[in-house]
């Protein structure tokens, strides 16, 4: 079985909850799902820097982050794989604001400068309102951002809205691909 099979699997039997739930952006739906269920577990972490890291290495990206608490675990898998490659990468994590106290960043990690080449990710994309999130406060800093990559989009908005502000979005699974 292939790492993208595997993490199928994995995403399927641990990170989707059949149910009705109102979601962070307000919707209701008719699932729910949690990639930090996957994203923190030894075997998905491994499985997602594997897959994340393959769709990095013909890029030239000198950054990955993204908004806390989706991202944290994704960045976190991919150090060490990505080291392992030799893939010269920053990781970084956006905070939702600005800490109010010490250094008062909202971008945390080895400092970020102006022109670099960064790629946002995140487990899952509904309207694009974590994307977003980060995706202003790199270009804040004078990053460009060069795409997004979601474990799962939704397929309800957020793509359009993110290419809307230039961004490419590449997610490696859609709710389609798991029937829903």
């Amino acid at each position: 079985m292939d790492n993208r099979q595997a993490l199928k699997e994995l995403l399927d039997t641990l990170a989707f909850e059949r149910r009705p739930v109102v979601l962070s952006s307000g919707k209701t739906s008719n699932y729910y799902f949690d990639g930090r269920k996957v994203s923190l577990n030894p075997q998905g972490a491994y499985l997602i820097a594997q897959i994340i890291c393959d769709m990095l290495e013909n890029e030239n990206i000198d950054a990955v982050g993204g908004l806390t608490m989706g991202a944290d675990p994704i960045v976190g898998a991919l150090g060490p794989e990505a080291y392992r490659r030799g893939l010269d990468l920053s990781l970084f994590i956006v905070r939702k604001e600005a800490k109010q106290h010490g250094t008062k960043q909202q971008v945390e990690g080895p400092p970020l400068k102006p022109g670099q080449r960064v790629v946002i990710v995140d487990d899952v994309l509904t309207t694009g309102g974590s994307i977003i999130q980060a995706v202003q406060a790199v270009r804040e800093i004078g990053c460009e951002v060069v795409k997004a990559i979601v474990l799962v989009d939704r397929l309800e908005g957020g793509t359009q809205a993110l290419e809307e502000m230039n961004v490419r979005v590449e997610s490696v699974f859609t709710a389609a691909d798991f029937g829903l």
